[in-house]
């Protein structure tokens, strides 16, 4: 009998924490999900008052670590925690690992800097920090390409913004730059014509700028004619394909030479002298 008293004291005194932690859950699987629905339906809205797309993803993945923070804070005072002290606490803490992660601090800041000052957007293909893609998304901490050969490439904010940034798709146009060369005894004329021709038959290429067909150097085995057409940015690549194709054949069936490096050996016979 007094054990039995016993167990039920016991039973008194930690069903009360029992309930708190049980209670402290459901306050986090509650609070999550609506903090994830919360920092979604902000950058719904934000998205509908037609805001950057990357300004869209970086508030609300923000405000989700946020909510999320504070959904923690009243699931501790739940079981009882001091939330003042847990937050003092948690500030010490935070300059401490502030300094231990120096690094992400920065890629934070620079996700900040690149939301703000756009060197490039969703969408746009670039080449920032030794790698090139189409920027998929720009978080807190990373930016997302996707490479041509459709390689996923995730790279640290602050590498890309303390980088040389190339915007291939900031400007709506782009200029072709292809170099054809002819041998020696070729008709340069015939070979401009060619390819003024070729130029011409492509409703691709723009009239303006003009597409400039000029020699450009003497080479070793071959006279170089620099091909400059202008094209907007989503044809470069199918015309900078169909241009050296099409120039190629034009020249196979005018007799038209495309010199490659050759090497002549001469074999020179010794006679041997008997000794």
């Amino acid at each position: 009998m007094p054990e039995l008293m016993e167990s039920s004291a016991v039973l008194d005194q930690v069903m009360p924490w029992i309930v708190k932690v049980v209670l402290a859950l459901v306050i986090f699987y509650v609070g999550r999900k609506l903090a994830k629905w919360l920092s979604g339906l902000l950058t719904k809205q934000m998205r509908k008052q037609g805001l950057d797309e990357m300004l869209v993803r970086l508030v609300g993945s923000t405000a989700y670590i946020a909510l999320l923070a504070v959904v923690a804070l009243a699931a501790l005072e739940q079981v009882g925690v001091n939330t003042t002290s847990a937050l003092a606490i948690f500030g010490a803490a935070g300059l401490a690992v502030g300094l231990a992660v120096k690094d992400s601090l920065s890629n934070f800041a620079a996700g900040v800097m690149i939301v703000f000052f756009k060197p490039f957007d969703i969408g746009h293909y670039i080449e920032a920090a030794g790698t090139a893609g189409s920027v998929v998304e720009v978080g807190m901490f990373n930016t997302t390409l996707v490479s041509p050969d459709n390689k996923r490439v995730v790279v640290p904010n602050r590498l890309i913004y303390n980088d040389t940034i190339v915007n291939y798709s900031a400007e709506a146009t782009r200029r072709v730059d292809l170099v054809f060369g002819i041998g020696y005894d070729d008709d340069i004329g015939k070979a401009r014509e060619l390819i003024e021709s070729t130029i011409a038959g492509d409703e691709r290429i723009l009239k303006e700028p003009a597409a400039i067909v000029a020699v450009n150097e003497l080479a070793d085995s071959s006279v170089n004619i620099v091909v400059r057409p202008w094209v907007k940015r989503e044809d470069y690549w199918p015309v900078r394909f169909d241009m050296i194709e099409k120039v190629k054949r034009a020249f196979d069936e005018n007799g038209i030479s495309i010199p490659f490096p050759q090497r002549d050996v001469h074999m020179h016979q010794i006679e041997s002298t008997a000794a």
